[in-house]
């Protein structure tokens, strides 16, 4: 009898990870026994398949079905042997351009310097490597993404070869009607994610009248057409008073989850905004004023306080964000940071980041550590610095760092964020401050007091209280 890979199934093998697969929609890759998978690679709907207890156990659980007359697989299904290491995404600039000058930020549209952008040509061709190396999923950046004037045949492009984009950031200038009716019709439905930087504070950080009027019209869009919106809010000191109620406003438009964020001390903000910057201590502070009232306030809204708190209210859950590490799970092998280990990060110059939050910080001081534009990307997942800064360990930081690997908390923290431990130090191996503050500062107790009928997940050894 002939079988045939479920249609969400596709076979992948990676240096390092030989036997796995995707299953549609989901970024990351699932892995296989060597058994299932040289059997699921015979299911192809032209040959011939013996029926083994094996073969109906991966028909019982939804990687194969018998094969109609005639069926054969998809492009995207068909097994791919990547010759290079595995990453399941990429989080990808395809400009630096933006029609905003935010105070903040680095790409903003009076820094001419930094304005490039991916030709269709670079494009089309990166996504084709992309394909080749086994990516499966994009996180679509930029400068503002849409301003690209081939923003939909960029989105095409990685579509019709089985990818997806699950996020896009954007200001929400362009979104409009038609172009989510033409993002419907393409079948892309990423998580919209929108900044908005607090009611009556947001025309101010964005440099631009109207742009408050604007990112509220396209979060309302959004909502109504069914595309699920998280909402980016940098916090500093002359917006926190309105943190509250532009939760509450946020939660009641149907946004599935607002992201606080403290604006950090970059050399732009700092020159544009002087002392607007909260110390992490006062951040610390203030968000927990915040989260004493947004917690009574009833809403459901997912609330992630960057470096802080995950607060879930419709489980009653909250997740310390210093917390990398469940009890037991620490190991020196794990990556300095997960998320840049599993997400290629690929500026609009084609250089590539562990993430696109240290990338300002490498262009100014010329660390290159490959470009796909002149390098190729298979070559970068292969051997290169760009990979070698990813795979460090926790083990790595350990030895750069001696306090780090003295603290009771590391085996908990893994050391916190390299983006933050690169801009507060210049060192990318040293101290996350505010994972320091964190611990030191008591306030994992600080959260359980102002949340109360809330559980904490991990759960934290008493030892460490």
């Amino acid at each position: 009898m002939k079988y045939i890979l479920s249609d969400n199934i596709a076979l992948r093998s990676w240096d390092l990870v030989p036997y796995a697969c995707y299953v549609k929609g989901v970024r990351n890759a699932r892995g296989l026994k060597k058994e299932e998978y040289e059997l699921l690679r015979l299911c192809d709907g032209q040959r011939e398949t013996e029926n083994s207890a094996l073969l109906q156990s991966l028909v019982s659980r939804g990687f194969c079905r018998p094969a109609r007359d005639g069926e054969t697989l998809t492009p995207w299904q068909r097994e791919k042997i990547c010759g290079n290491r595995y990453f399941p995404a990429m989080n990808w600039m395809i400009t630096g351009k933006c029609n905003y000058n935010c105070l903040h930020c680095f790409n903003a549209a009076d820094n001419s310097r930094l304005q490039s952008e991916f030709t269709l040509e670079e494009a089309e061709k990166l996504i084709g490597e992309a394909e080749k190396c086994g990516i499966n999923a994009f996180t679509i950046t930029g400068g503002e993404p849409m301003i690209h004037p081939h923003f939909t045949e960029i989105i095409r492009g990685i579509y019709a070869r089985g990818m997806y984009v699950e996020e896009l950031n954007t200001n929400g200038f362009f979104l409009t009607q038609e172009i989510l009716d033409e993002m419907k019709e393409i079948g892309f439905r990423p998580l919209m994610k929108i900044s908005f930087d607090g009611i009556g504070h947001h025309d101010w950080l964005r440099n631009r009248k109207g742009a408050e009027e604007d990112a509220l019209r396209a979060i309302r869009l959004c909502t109504e057409n069914g595309f699920r919106v998280k909402a980016q809010t940098n916090v500093h000191r002359l917006n926190v008073g309105s943190i509250l109620p532009t939760a509450e406003l946020l939660s009641d438009m149907g946004v599935c989850e607002m992201r606080v964020i403290r604006t950090t001390e970059a050399p732009r903000w700092l020159q544009n905004a002087g002392d607007a910057c909260l110390t992490l201590e006062e951040y610390f502070d203030s968000m927990l004023t915040f989260l004493i009232e947004y917690a009574c306030s009833g809403r459901k809204m997912t609330v992630d306080i960057w470096q802080f708190v995950h607060l879930y209210p419709e489980s009653k859950t909250f997740r310390p964000r210093a917390f990398e590490c469940g009890e037991g799970g620490y190991r020196d092998s794990l990556p300095v940071c997960r998320g840049n280990r599993g997400m290629a990060a690929v500026g609009a110059n084609g250089n590539l980041y562990p993430c696109h939050q240290m990338s300002g910080y490498y262009e100014q001081h010329g660390r290159i550590l490959g470009n796909v534009k002149t390098d190729g990307l298979q070559p970068l997942l292969r051997d290169s610095n760009y990979l070698n800064s990813v795979c460090a360990t926790v083990k790595d930081l350990k030895e750069h760092n001696e306090k780090c690997a003295a603290c009771k908390w590391f085996r908990y923290c893994c050391g916190g964020c390299r983006a933050i431990g690169l801009a507060l130090t210049g060192d990318v191996f040293g101290q996350d401050l505010s994972k320091c503050l964190f611990f030191e500062g008591g306030y994992i107790e600080k959260l359980k007091e102002v949340l109360p009928g809330f559980e904490m997940i991990p759960k934290v050894p008493e030892k460490l209280l």
